[in-house]
């Protein structure tokens, strides 16, 4: 594969289940890598595991990368010449390609049986030895009633020698032709393997460089072998470091539930503190660690991905997203605030005042679900705590509550500064500090002890909620 000119790079998921952070991760940087230099990303879907693939994995994959803001230039629903981009649609190609190297003599059919290769693995097993097809069917000629016979085709490896290649991350590295074995390419309905798939797919979509994970090194070798085999240029290639979780274990659908990249968007991450948190898992700029999309860009390349694993840190993802939630324009978060209230059985809708709560909560909130819980009481009558109660609406606080509830009903405006100047005018008139009106007040508006400043509660909540809870106070 040429690699003059614009590059091309690819994520080629397998749709067995939602995305994976790993997945993501592999994505983002391909796609920056080709944004920074003005390249092609591109989306294939390698659904060939029959099993396991489903439509709805796929949706999975798209609405995942799109969340994150991770768009593709040819691939499903995007078009492009060097389609279909759905594996499976694609079996005509791999049929040609399977043939032609059986056909030249670099590949071959084998007819060993499940059975039989089970019972040989099993007694390289009680040997404590790996188990390694042994080319049993290399030489093996065809008698005339095998053809209908089930079969698979395997490489045909070379004798001896070495297979190399320079990686972009991980530098230069080989392995001897005799530790590798003749591997399936596909099954007789030609459906691929991983190791054929991606040549036959790589080269027909002109893909000049492949960036993935560092558990796909050792596919390397037969693949550069079907490369040569085939007359193919290879593409460069670019592995990235493992993500563990946070118990140091490869972070895996199994072990974490944080490997899901749409958990987190239920959980009130933004996709801006998402991609800053997983960009930072394997590559680094400097001591940068609020990294924004457009500096990504600017600044990525490999010479930067690391070759040690990253880890997960869930305190610094919160970290990360309190930031980029204080520094959002309330506007845009209106849609996502509106999908958490709506998991909570509240409903609002966009406009000012939802804006005004957002601004209100932006300060004090680490995750939009956390905004979501806290500002609750905006939208439902809340339940008062029985603890804040005893403390803030006995007899003592009544003539507070009563004379802000007269001030509040009489006041002409009803906007922050005015409800403002009627705690501070009640405060005086009663000859208390402002915290003792507010407080009682406070309660009485929430439920608890905690809110926005005093004004800008009540100002939200509206005239008639706030008249109608500071008469069920005094009524308490």
């Amino acid at each position: 594969m040429t690699t003059s000119g614009s590059p091309r790079l690819r994520f080629a998921p397998s749709p067995t289940g939602y995305l994976h952070i790993g997945g993501a991760r592999t994505a983002l940087f391909n796609w920056l890598y080709a944004r920074r230099h003005h390249g092609t990303f591109l989306l294939r879907i390698e659904d060939t595991d029959r099993e396991r693939s489903t439509a709805a994995s796929v949706r999975a994959i798209l609405d995942g990368l799109r969340w994150l803001g991770i768009d593709w230039d040819e691939g499903p629903e995007v078009g492009g010449d060097h389609g279909p981009y759905l594996q499976s649609e694609r079996i005509a190609l791999y049929r040609e390609t399977a043939e032609r190297l059986v056909r030249e003599g670099h590949a071959y059919r084998c007819f060993c049986t499940k059975e039989e290769l089970d019972a040989r693995r099993a007694v390289f097993e009680k040997m404590g030895r790996p188990y390694k097809y042994e080319g049993t069917c290399r030489s093996r000629r065809l008698s005339q009633d095998e053809p209908d016979r089930p079969f698979v085709i395997r490489l045909k490896l070379p004798q001896g020698g070495a297979v190399r290649f320079h990686d972009l991350v991980c530098g230069a590295i080989r392995k001897d032709v005799e530790d590798l074995y003749d591997e399936v390419l596909c099954r007789a309905d030609y459906v691929p393997l991983y190791d054929f798939g991606c040549v036959v797919d790589d080269h027909a979509m002109e893909i000049s460089l492949v960036g993935r994970g560092q558990e796909h090194i050792n596919s390397t070798f037969p693949q550069l072998v079907l490369y040569e085999y085939l007359g193919y240029e290879p593409p460069r290639f670019a592995h990235f470091p493992l993500i563990l979780g946070p118990d140091r274990e490869k972070l895996s659908k199994r072990l974490h539930p944080e490997a899901d990249v749409m958990l987190h968007r239920r959980n009130g991450i933004l996709p801006e503190a998402l991609l800053n948190f997983v960009v930072r898992l394997g590559w680094s700029h400097g001591n940068d660690e609020v990294i924004s999309r457009e500096e990504m860009i600017e600044w990525f390349d490999f010479d930067h991905v690391g070759t040690t694993s990253g880890v997960w840190n869930p305190e610094k993802l919160v970290w990360l997203n309190q930031h980029y939630l204080k520094a959002a324009r309330p506007e845009d978060l209106e849609a996502p605030f509106i999908g958490q209230l709506r998991e909570r059985g509240l409903s609002a809708e966009p406009g000012e005042r939802l804006r005004g709560i957002l601004r209100a909560q932006q300060e004090r909130s680490h995750t939009l679900a956390e905004m979501a819980e806290l500002s609750r009481y905006f939208f439902a009558e809340p339940a008062i705590d029985e603890k804040a109660a005893a403390k803030f609406l006995g007899e003592a606080n009544r003539p507070a509550l009563a004379a802000i509830r007269e001030a509040l009903a009489a006041s002409s405006s009803f906007d922050a500064s005015a409800i403002e100047a009627a705690f501070k005018k009640t405060a005086e008139t009663l000859g208390l500090g402002l915290g003792k009106v507010a407080q009682p007040v406070r309660v009485a508006l929430t439920g608890g002890t905690v809110s926005p400043p005093i004004h800008d509660l009540v100002a939200l909540l509206g005239r008639d909620a706030a008249l109608a809870r500071l008469d069920r106070a005094l009524g308490y």
